[in-house]
């Protein structure tokens, strides 16, 4: 297929470019010693998916256990989206610490605090109060979110760089496996999860089934902490690092400003659909069922739509290597648009308890489709369009913005209702705003660069060029602490722009 003729073009180029950098050839190592770094570093987003969606049936099990004492308090909106507002902080903290102090330490500290508070907002408690309780939980939430948030820029992008070992024409596919796909698994077992604790506590006992939801959240992160203390850091990142040099902000803006606002709208976009409907895919099915509907009725149809996120992520990977990141992106987000539409239309008989099947179908589509787009891509591009020395910073800007985005949809969302108060209405509206972003959304990435499977390398060796002929010293890149630019051959300045000539 012409992918394949392009693919093959492009190796042979980076193969003749590659010869001349000033970086040594990476040993391709065995498969299962390339792979498990990749594993390591991003499955970690596991946890994203599961503590957010997970949420959603803790907040609709609180309704049930308070009443209108829960439903009329602020914690009613706020435990919800509170955990967004701490991701945004941790990716902005975790991104800068992961660029100037260490990708593997700062992903060790961010894993440490996602199991320290999820286990602390499992058993949240305040002296009998019911009002307390949800403002302690509100708390250790926004905690949470922190530790979330060091997943990305410190998980991701070391994810991005290990994958440069694996075998060339399967790295895009590797990466959102371990990425994604891990959030939208923890999706699934963030919805399935609160479905099997409510069947084992038949229903009642609500304390319970929400308590025990959010503590199993600890369990895999502190798997995963023990496999990440064996980890090193990326060689992609020893290599081109500015940890120990003053990173020079103001040409990376002029290099990189525009690249980062496109990646960041449109990540945005993704989230304020994609996160709004999986948190309040349990409270729509709720209303669908009205006062009717049992905990496990709910959470079980809830567990079906979030199944759909599976095939949408896991048969998109491989596309994203044989069409490109872009074109994926541009393809799922134009044909959930369609599908949303489509949806919006639908939706007064779609609706009806008697077809919640056709719903949950549709539904899903919906959402799968989002899933090979730019739910797998967005963070590919982020990872993947910068320099290693400040892509922590970059993609965790991006994925700031992009959890700005959740944190707003979580918000507004729920203004967006018909002006007479039909629920119908108010629901179609949902779809039309959401389909309306995806339009917009595919738009924007045109403007983006197209990602081949030496990105990275690449990347790094266009950004070398810019900078030295803005004249600033690239010795420094990959400088280790001691080390002075007088320490390093003269030579080596004159290889780092032969990559850029040879393209």
């Amino acid at each position: 297929m012409f992918w394949h003729k392009k693919e093959e073009e492009e190796q042979v180029v980076s193969s003749e470019v590659l010869a001349d950098d000033a970086a040594p050839p990476i040993d391709h190592k065995p498969f299962w010693q390339a792979i498990w770094p990749v594993l390591a570093c991003g499955a970690g987003l596991f946890s994203d998916g599961y503590v957010n969606n997970v949420i959603g049936s803790v907040n609709t099990v609180l309704k049930y256990e308070y009443g209108d004492v829960y439903s009329s308090s602020n914690a009613a909106s706020v435990v919800p989206a509170i955990a967004f507002a701490g991701t945004v902080v941790g990716q902005l903290l975790f991104g800068y610490l992961s660029d100037k102090w260490s990708r593997k330490d700062s992903l060790l500290i961010s894993t440490i605090i996602l199991i320290l508070f999820t286990a602390l907002a499992a058993g949240s408690y305040y002296r009998g109060d019911a009002v307390g309780m949800f403002n302690i939980l509100t708390a250790w939430r926004f905690f949470v979110g922190i530790g979330i948030g060091g997943e990305y820029p410190a998980g991701s992008v070391s994810c991005a760089e290990s994958s440069g070992e694996l075998k060339g024409g399967t790295r895009n596919t590797w990466f959102i496996l371990f990425t994604n796909s891990m959030i939208d698994w923890g999706f699934v077992f963030g919805a399935f999860v609160p479905y099997v604790v409510a069947a084992a506590a038949h229903n009642t006992h609500y304390s319970t089934i929400w308590r025990t939801s959010l503590g199993i959240g600890v369990a895999f992160p502190l798997v995963l902490f023990l496999l990440r203390l064996k980890l090193k850091e990326p060689e992609e990142f020893s290599r081109n690092s500015m940890k120990h040099v003053k990173t020079p902000y103001l040409l990376v803006m002029k290099y990189y400003g525009f690249r980062l606002l496109i990646v960041s709208l449109i990540w945005f976009v993704y989230d304020f659909s994609a996160y709004s409907f999986s948190i309040y895919s349990s409270a729509i099915l709720s209303n669908i069922y009205g006062d009717t509907g049992v905990l496990t009725t709910i959470f079980g149809w809830n567990t079906v739509i979030n199944l759909f996120y599976i095939p949408g992520t896991m048969l998109g990977a491989p596309i994203s290597d044989r069409l490109g990141p872009r074109y994926t992106l541009i393809l799922g987000q134009t044909l959930q648009a369609v599908v949303g539409f489509i949806m919006a239309g639908c939706y007064a008989r779609l609706s009806h308890p008697s077809v919640v099947g056709a719903f949950a179908v549709v539904y899903g589509i919906f959402l799968s489709l989002g899933e090979l787009g730019p739910g797998n891509n967005i963070g590919l591009l982020a990872a993947k369009t910068c320099a290693t020395g400040v892509r922590g910073q970059y993609y965790g800007i991006a994925a700031a913005l992009g959890k700005i985005g959740a944190f707003v949809g979580t918000y507004v969302f729920k203004y967006i209702n018909s002006s007479d108060g039909d629920d119908v209405k108010s629901a179609q509206y949902k779809f039309y705003v959401s389909s309306s972003l995806c339009v917009f959304a595919s738009a924007l990435a045109l403007l983006l660069p197209n990602i081949d499977q030496d990105t990275i390398t690449k990347e790094d060796a266009n950004f070398r060029a810019y900078l030295e002929s803005k004249g600033w010293d690239t010795r420094q890149l990959g400088l280790k602490k001691g080390e002075s630019i007088e320490s390093i051959p003269a030579e080596a300045e004159d290889n780092t722009v032969k990559v850029a000539k040879a393209e």
